[in-house]
């Protein structure tokens, strides 16, 4: 797939997580469907141990309330093509 398809999809998941921030009450009750859902995503959208590893972190991000603000799948994405690719250069 595509890095800029899978940065649109990170950027989607990031959002839909932002849900809980939106509707107050109703949004927790949502984290308990996305916080495993999330973490299954992050496993396909990143392949090897750093995706497994990223899929633990969404997972816990999204279940705990408050740090649904953090760009997870973002974050990964830049890990991913931009931090690791400069290693790669060097």
């Amino acid at each position: 797939m595509n890095k800029y398809k899978i940065l649109a999809l990170s950027i989607l998941c990031d959002a839909v997580g932002y849900v809980s921030f939106i509707i107050p009450v109703l949004g927790e009750f949502s984290d308990i469907v996305w916080a495993p859902l999330s973490g299954w995503l992050m496993t396909k959208l990143y392949k090897g141990k750093p995706g497994k590893i990223a899929g633990v972190i969404a997972f816990i991000e999204e279940a705990l309330p408050g740090l649904d603000v953090i760009p997870t799948f973002t974050l990964m994405w830049l890990y991913t093509y931009v931090f690791t690719r400069k290693k790669e250069l060097q």
